[in-house]
Formats: structure tokens, C-alpha cells, sequence
């Protein structure tokens, strides 16, 4: 079987969810135009990648200013299931497309850098939220857990993700392997070069296809407020992409792209996947249960219940 995969990199509408909704809805239309069966978008894509925000945080010290970036940023966020959902899933339907798209999820008052997943008939398949935000993430998204690490079956293929630096977690990579994922989608903010040969290897590694989308981000696409350590004129770079489609054998089939918005393309042969098991099966002949076991904690978080006494 052979199917047609993308990966968009384009940068969002930084903090104005209305207007990077409608751009990610022409980005999947002219996708299912190609005639694609699974896009790809980057990490937070809806609606921000605050890159170069501190929030005013420093150890014992937060400001007002940097209480109120928060609340930009909180607004701007998605709430899953939600009318944000409910047009991605039509804009996916419409395209008649596998939709994997990266947001900015609130749940209670916290927020989560999570990925959702999308079938061709628009249905909301899922979620995935990271489970370790890195370094300064931490000061604005909260930790997914054990509950959100799917791996779908689909028509055409094994699907899931894995977000940005989680891609450098071995016990996540094997239970992805393990639930038998051979489209393994990597959205990120990661921009460096030694990303692609991550990339690389992980589709070696699982011998899967890996498809890896990263936004292009100017300092001026950002509202002129907007408070960034890196630089403050409006043409400087902030994010340079990078996105890329690999193959089980870790060939590079498209990318990777710098320094512009794109749409990146190509037929997956998925007989590649068992071709590449015949020396190698990560999960399978490879995997020496005897000598290692992976165990997964799949229970989810629990929010706080609160529980009255009762009165005599």
C-alpha cells in the first residue's frame, strides 16, 4: 500500500486563534487538494510557540506584566472538545484527510502543549499531551501523563505522535514502538540541525516513517508588545523550520525546508516498514524481554475531588 503524506511549516498567527484557525483550515484544504491522506502540522501551532518570553519569572520573583502575558497566551488557547475542534474535524472531512495538528490545550487553569488527532470523516480521534515540557515550558505548561499515548489504527497506518524533545526519551520511544506505531509524527519547535538526524534515527530505530513539522516564525508576526529575549527587530528569525519526511530505513523522502513556509510531500510505500524488520524489529525480535521489561503507568491524572463529610 502506498499513501500520500504532508507536513506543513508555516508559522501561526501568534495569540490570535481566529486568524491561525482559518489559516491551518486553507493549509488543510490545499493539502487535501494534493490529494494527501495524512497532514502534519507543528507543535502549538494553535495558537502560539511563545519563543523568547520569560513571563517575568525569575526564582521567587513573578510580575504583573508577566501575569498578563499568561493571560494572553490562556486566552488564545483550545479547549478540547470545543468549536475549535468542531471546525478542525470539518476542515479535515472537507479534505478527506488524516489531521494531526499541534495546540495549546487548556484544561481547569493550566495549560498543555498537546497534539490531537483527526480522522478523514472528521471525527476527533484523540489526544496526546507531552509529558515533559522542556526547561522554560515548564513555566507555562503543565505535564500530560501515562493516559494520552495513542497509538491509532487507521486505513493507513499506525498513528501517533511524539512532541519535540520527548523524541529524546528511550522509555517513550519504546512504548510507542511497542503499541506498533509506523507513522510517527514529530511535530516541534526544534529548529536546530541536529534535528534531522534525530529524526533519522528514531525512523531507523522503529522502522517506521517519520514525519517531523516545525513553524517558521518572524519576531514581527508577534504583537509589537510582545516582550522577547532573543531580538527585537521585526524581520529577525525566531523560528526557521526544518521539517522533514523520513523513511523506515532512514532515508530522507522530503526536506528538510529552512527559512520559508511550505508544504513538504511524499508517497510512503508501506511494505517499507516490513522490508526494514527483516534485520531489525525493535519491539519484536530485538527487543530481549528476558533481559528488559518497560512498564507503562496509563492511569490518568485525577483532578482534585472534593469530598464533603458527612453530617450527623
Amino acid at each position: 500500500m502506498q499513501i500520500k503524506a504532508a507536513v506543513v511549516q508555516a508559522g501561526a498567527i501568534p495569540f490570535d486563534l481566529e486568524a491561525s484557525l482559518a489559516k491551518a483550515e486553507r493549509l488543510i484544504a490545499e493539502a487535501g487538494r494534493q490529494a494527501c491522506e495524512l497532514v502534519v502540522f507543528p507543535e502549538a501551532y494553535l495558537s502560539a510557540y511563545p519563543k523568547g518570553q520569560d513571563y517575568g519569572v525569575s526564582i521567587g520573583v513573578r510580575t504583573p506584566e508577566g501575569r498578563e502575558e499568561f493571560r494572553r497566551y490562556f486566552d488564545s488557547s483550545v479547549q478540547v472538545p470545543g468549536p475549535v475542534t468542531e471546525r478542525l474535524g470539518k476542515a479535515a472531512a472537507q479534505a478527506g484527510l488524516h489531521l494531526v495538528m499541534g495546540v495549546i490545550e487548556r484544561d481547569f487553569g493550566t495549560l498543555y502543549c498537546t497534539v490531537l488527532f483527526f480522522g478523514p470523516d472528521g471525527s476527533l480521534l484523540g489526544k496526546h499531551r507531552k509529558l515533559m515540557p522542556t526547561a522554560a515550558e515548564r513555566l507555562v505548561w503543565g505535564f500530560g501523563d501515562g493516559s494520552t499515548l495513542p497509538v491509532y489504527e487507521t486505513a493507513i497506518g499506525n498513528l501517533g505522535a511524539v512532541i519535540c524533545w520527548e523524541n529524546y526519551m528511550p522509555m517513550l520511544r519504546m512504548a510507542m514502538y511497542g503499541k506498533k506505531i509506523n507513522l510517527y509524527c514529530a511535530p516541534t519547535a526544534d529548529d536546530r540541525e541536529s534535528w534531522l538526524p534525530t529524526m533519522r534515527h528514531i525512523a531507523l530505530e522503529g522502522r517506521c516513517f517519520v514525519l517531523t513539522s516545525c513553524q517558521v516564525l518572524r519576531r514581527g508576526d508577534f504583537p509589537e508588545d510582545y516582550v522577547c529575549q532573543i531580538d527585537g527587530t521585526p524581520e529577525s528569525l525566531l523560528m526557521r523550520g526544518g521539517s522533514a519526511i523520513v523513511d523506515p530505513l532512514g532515508r530522507v523522502l522530503a526536506g528538510p525546508l529552512f527559512d520559508e513556509e511550505g508544504i513538504l510531500t511524499a508517497t510512503l510505500d508501506m511494505g517499507e516498514i516490513t522490508r526494514g524488520k527483516l534485520d531489525f524489529d525493535v519491539a519484536g525480535h530485538y527487543a530481549r524481554p528476558d533481559v528488559f521489561q518497560l512498564t507503562v503507568n496509563e492511569a490518568p491524572q485525577q483532578p482534585v475531588n472534593y469530598v464533603r463529610p458527612a453530617r450527623g
